[in-house]
């Protein structure tokens, strides 16, 4: 999915030679799906993730469901989604 994409440091708007940079912005929304409580954004109040509330549970099975309901609801076919080695392993797309 072609959208604006977003500076990796800063989360401002990416900007090259004085235009918006556009490209494929999948793993951008990935990220931001992940990061986001829900309530972050006020139009879609249910969407978000918010990993930060699954940090101090013993399995990755409610946060791994929780990423996959998202992804789904933004449109997205999740073909493989995995946690090992404290890392996410995501095969999605639009």
């Amino acid at each position: 999915m072609n959208d604006y994409l977003l500076d990796p440091v800063t989360n401002d708007l990416q900007v090259v030679n004085g235009d918006f940079v556009i490209g494929d912005a999948t793993q951008q929304n990935q990220k931001q799906l992940i990061f986001a409580s829900p309530g972050a954004y006020k139009q879609y109040p249910a969407v978000g993730v918010d990993i930060m509330n699954y940090l101090k549970d013993e399995t990755s099975n409610d946060l791994l469901r929780a990423i996959r309901q998202q992804f789904i609801l933004d449109g997205m076919t999740v073909n493989n989604l995995a946690y090992t080695n404290g890392q996410i392993n995501v095969n999605a797309t639009y």
